[in-house]
């Protein structure tokens, strides 16, 4: 039984954090996952896109029963008040596609899940519609499959890219199972010199926000105990006062 889950999209985002911890790989509704464990706490990265992170929450809930389960990741900015590196702890996530929401016991603000790598266009509209600060891709699915579960649900996110930032087209580059083919991109962008110094920068502030995101993870790691009954089953998971 492991106290705290976390679901990221991709591995980059969290290898700081996870570089020594065991890996294991476990089967879950006929798909391998790679889980990083350490103590109480396990970590899976799905994909990116709502599917995977959906079937990346639902096989952590159910292999390791955690009180609470986290979605971590990049977010990007929808205000010019938020930096690259910045980390938010939103109290409340919305699903772009249907308005649906998730409140939540901590946390402050609004995140917005989106479909797709937003537009800077895209941005500008999703902020003014929701009342967000941030974007991202798959919070609002790991939210849906903690609440079919009945486990607390909370969301720690790095920004990785501004407000103004014009992210480069991604989503072509990210296969059915959710996963970054890096390969193709790095082919794609050689062949573009316009795109060099935006990609090089994109590459710079997405290790900034590895970085703030995989500290902030750790003191969150650090603060976190179980509520144990007299069963020895985990209630649930309190931040240390």
């Amino acid at each position: 039984m492991s106290k705290v889950a976390i679901v990221a999209a991709l591995e980059r985002e969290v290898r700081p954090l996870v570089k020594r911890w065991r890996t294991v790989e476990k089967e879950h509704g006929g798909r391998r996952f790679r889980f990083f464990e350490t103590g109480e706490v396990v970590l899976v990265c799905g994909g990116i896109g709502a599917e995977a992170a959906r079937r990346a929450a639902e096989a952590a809930i159910v292999l390791y029963s955690p009180g609470i389960i986290y979605s971590v990741g990049f977010a990007g900015a929808l205000n010019s008040e938020l930096k690259v590196g910045d980390v938010v702890e939103p109290r409340r996530v919305v699903n772009a596609s249907d308005g649906s929401s998730t409140n939540m016991d901590r946390g402050e603000g609004v995140l917005v899940t989106f479909t797709a790598v937003a537009s800077r266009a895209q941005k500008a509209r999703l902020g003014e519609s929701f009342g967000a600060h941030a974007v991202d891709i798959e919070a609002a699915a790991v939210a849906r499959a903690a609440e079919a579960r009945g486990v607390r649900f909370a969301v720690v996110k790095a920004i990785s890219d501004k407000v103004d930032f014009p992210l480069p087209a991604m989503d072509r580059f990210v296969d059915p199972s959710g996963q970054f083919s890096e390969v193709r991109f790095a082919f794609f962008a050689a062949l573009r010199p316009w795109l060099w110094l935006r990609v090089a920068k994109l590459a710079l502030d997405s290790s900034r926000a590895s970085r703030a995101l995989c500290h902030a993870l750790q003191k969150l790691i650090d603060r976190e105990i179980s509520v144990v009954d007299d069963g020895g089953r985990a209630l649930e998971a309190v931040p240390r006062r």
